[in-house]
């Protein structure tokens, strides 16, 4: 709470990694999921791109941008259990939060992130550009089966595009959710924009992450209209800690990322090229990328680049 208070009276903030434990602990509350509701970071912004390395150019190519609704779904954290007196077993249940609200401004977030990006691709030459088309928003969704949450989700989202002609330039899709996670893996080209729900805009990025080499590479941001935190898409690697082998490449970019919704592209893109161009390079990388270089021979690359 004191954290918070502090927060407040900035714009932004990088967060490290915080470690969850994987069971119920009585009274204890995950840093970061307390941070995105008080601060009302509503959507959380994951960009996946390839760097096609000069050692390595059959990778596919991949530019998507997932942008993850942040308050709502399974993660409101409403769990109950109790025993079944017919069987004498235990039984649990969570409650799903899925409102018109949340779901509206976090389908206009992703529509605007669109129009962004489709105007930095036009200063990039259309044959360097992954994405070549119009902007897109995919929209993920499973309301053929859970047609009352995820069908106000879908609804909700379709009608940011639907009631705001300056998304007309934008074309708009849908994904069921299970659909998406094959065609992700099998053409990740076809997607520009994804904007899902909160648990499987989590699972999909994950997922992702293993298009462009590794988690350690993937930056993420929580977005609400008035803050920003920086956050790495990657765990804290307990198995690691200590051992001068963690990628430090999501946090550096999730720094570049940071600045960019701060308003600062033009130094966020200094900080996004060193990194390419390091990875382009593929002679300084941590074991994750099948490199043999420590953490601190990573950024001590991408500093002299930049």
């Amino acid at each position: 709470m004191q954290i918070t208070c502090l927060l407040r009276f900035c714009r932004s903030d990088f967060t490290k990694i915080y470690s969850s434990p994987s069971h119920k602990v009585a009274g204890y509350s995950s840093p970061i999921v307390a941070l995105r509701k008080h601060l009302d970071l509503y959507a959380n912004v994951r960009p996946v791109k390839s760097v096609i390395s000069d050692k390595d150019p059959s990778q596919k190519p991949v530019d998507i941008l997932i942008v993850r609704e942040n308050t709502e779904c399974l993660y409101v954290k409403q769990e109950r259990q109790l025993i079944d007196e017919s069987t004498g077993l235990k039984v649990a249940w969570a409650d799903r939060k899925i409102s018109e609200y949340a779901s509206k401004r976090c389908g206009k977030m992703a529509f605007e992130m669109a129009l962004g990006r489709d105007k930095l691709r036009q200063s990039v030459p259309l044959e360097q550009r992954i994405w070549k088309s119009k902007p897109k928003v995919t929209i993920i969704h499973k309301s053929n089966v859970l047609s009352i949450t995820d069908g106000l989700w879908r609804e909700s989202v379709r009608s940011v595009k639907e009631n705001e002609h300056k998304y007309d330039g934008v074309d708009m899709d849908e994904q069921i959710v299970d659909s998406m996670v094959y065609r992700l893996f099998r053409e990740p080209q076809a997607f520009d924009v994804v904007v899902a729900p909160n648990l499987y805009g989590d699972i999909i990025s994950d997922g992702a992450a293993a298009l462009v080499g590794s988690l350690g590479v993937v930056p993420g941001a929580n977005v609400g209209d008035n803050f920003v935190i920086g956050e790495p898409v990657h765990g804290s690697a307990p198995d690691i800690a200590g051992q001068n082998k963690a990628n430090p490449i999501a946090a550096i970019r999730s720094a570049g990322l940071l600045l960019e919704h701060m308003g600062y592209s033009e130094q966020a893109s200094k900080i996004y090229n060193a990194v390419d161009s390091v990875m382009r390079k593929g002679n300084i990388l941590t074991p994750d990328l099948g490199g043999s270089s420590t953490t601190q021979q990573v950024t001590d690359a991408i500093l002299k680049a930049l």
